[in-house]
């Protein structure tokens, strides 16, 4: 119940935000406008919010004909940790990366790019996916599936508060459709980081337990943050609400521990693997953690 008692708690706060941006815009008028556009998709992320990322990213659906390995090493992972199988998409982009989306573990998804499956081992995918399945375990997929849709929307609000500028006639309300423009979406933002950081942290922590290789996992989020710094996700860059539900920050540019980091340093991360290896948390056949070459 506590996970459940999370998401609608993150769904009333992200529902005030946005009938608070329509308030800005529209006065009373906007905020009930919000209240209904934001009840209405409360309702449909619930229900359909991994069908909308997956579609936002162009994932596709594979099975065991068409992608026999992947599928294969994705069912004997959730297998051996006691779930149930998730519907498995490929992404097309070169960029390695991968995320799982989903209500629950009885109607959840896991997708990875092209890049993760051509540049990784197999140990590293294995380790990536187990990562994406300890999300769906600890029902983290609803959360940030909602979460960035809503993002997204809100997004939208500051969108169109540039370009007709709130109600002028109201007292205010240019300045409050400049307030929307500017401080919607980084209040937004800061939901989804205050919602993504620490996850992050327990996912690769469930991912080594259910993969059995912290150090293989290790080393694929640093091969796939290095990648990500020189190879586009035009998808993501397409949709920056999204970035939050991948294993690392798929945007450019992005400072990895700062301020406004959706993602938790990765050294950080790499360094809470190996003394997890260390601990006997999990066994691997690597020793150390390679660096990338560039």
């Amino acid at each position: 119940m506590t996970g459940y008692f999370k998401t609608a708690l993150l769904m009333a706060a992200m529902t005030a935000l946005f009938m608070a941006a329509g308030a800005l815009i529209g006065g009373t008028t906007g905020a009930v406008i919000a209240l209904v556009i934001a009840g209405a998709m409360n309702l449909m992320t619930w229900w359909g919010s991994d069908k909308a990322v997956l579609s936002m990213t162009g994932a596709r659906l594979v099975t065991a004909q068409t992608a026999p390995e992947f599928v294969y090493l994705v069912n004997d992972l959730a297998d051996r940790a006691g779930m149930p199988r998730p519907a498995i998409y490929v992404i097309d982009s070169d960029q390695p990366n991968a995320f799982a989306a989903g209500r629950d573990p009885q109607n959840a998804a896991v997708a990875a790019s092209t890049g993760l499956l051509q540049r990784l081992t197999r140990d590293e995918i294995a380790g990536v996916m187990a990562h994406e399945l300890a999300h769906i375990r600890n029902r983290d997929t609803l959360i940030m599936t909602i979460t960035a849709t809503m993002a997204g929307a809100i997004g939208m609000l500051g969108n169109f508060a540039f370009f007709f500028g709130g109600n002028r006639d109201r007292e205010g309300g240019f300045l409050g459709a400049l307030l929307v423009m500017i401080f919607a979406p980084l209040a937004a933002a800061i939901v989804q980081m205050a919602i993504s950081r620490s996850r992050e942290y327990e996912a690769d922590r469930g991912g080594a337990e259910i993969s059995g290789a912290p150090l293989a996992l290790a080393s694929a989020l640093r091969k796939i943050d290095h990648y990500a710094r020189g190879i586009d996700n035009r998808q993501a860059e397409a949709n920056p609400a999204l970035a939050h539900m991948f294993i690392i920050n798929p945007l450019h540019g992005q400072a990895r521990d700062a301020l406004f980091s959706t993602h938790p340093n990765t050294e950080n991360r790499i360094a809470a693997l190996v003394a997890m290896a260390e601990a006997g948390g999990g066994q691997s056949r690597a020793t150390s953690i390679p660096r990338v070459r560039r």
